[in-house]
């Protein structure tokens, strides 16, 4: 897997860099600044971008901006977007398009080495990867409504579901069967009057994280 890494941090940077190549995967360029970002995309187009959002020279959003220009010039490219910080605005934004092959997690996800790559082969591959920080911001934000009528199971696969992950990796989080995630997903999706969901792809995540975000 060819990927492009945008982290003004050179620590971080060298890090994801080491982490990536003893991994098997290719690092083909490295951005410091914002403005390197899209030149670098465009000249190598990577099979998976991961930028920071907050990069120089402004610090504001040149990572997620670069991100998003990036996806309309090669439709279909595969961003993990990382922060610092929960940023809700900045993972609606990155998800709002409606396609896949986008993520969105905070940096002390990296030092989890097995999560980390396993987001970034998720987003490679077309899937989401959302993190659990941004979930649980979204779930407590919402009161008063058909949430308060989940069972501690369904809020618990409707975490999970948000964050991207397929039944089998939810049942296996959860110590219960495919079966039992199966059933759960779709009392989720009854109770909160989403469409029945597709078995595990994006469209369902894009479905639970329109509900969160309303």
């Amino acid at each position: 897997m060819r990927v492009v890494i945008a982290e003004d941090n050179a620590l971080l940077r060298e890090g994801l860099v080491l982490l990536l190549t003893s991994s098997g995967h290719e690092v083909a360029g490295v951005a410091a600044t914002g403005p390197e970002i899209l030149p670098l995309l465009l000249e190598h187009r990577p099979d998976v971008a991961v930028l920071d959002v907050r990069m120089p020279p402004g610090f504001r959003d040149e990572g997620l901006r670069a991100a998003l220009a990036a996806r309309e010039a090669l439709p279909g490219l595969p961003v993990l977007v990382l922060s610092q910080y929960v940023e809700e605005t900045y993972a609606a934004e990155l998800l709002g398009g409606g396609a896949g092959g986008v993520g969105y997690l905070l940096k002390d996800r990296v030092g989890r080495v097995d999560e980390f790559l396993d987001a970034l082969e998720r987003v490679a591959s077309g899937g989401t990867a959302l993190d659990p920080e941004v979930v649980t911001e979204l779930l407590a934000r919402r009161r008063d409504d058909p949430l308060d009528s989940l069972t501690p199971r369904e809020r618990e696969v409707l975490e999970l579901m948000a964050q991207g992950l397929d039944n089998g990796t939810i049942a296996r989080s959860m110590v219960v069967t495919e079966r039992a995630v199966h059933k759960h997903i779709g009392n989720v999706f009854a109770k909160l009057g989403l469409p029945p969901s597709d078995g595990g792809g994006h469209r369902r995540v894009l479905a639970v994280l329109a509900y969160l975000d309303a």
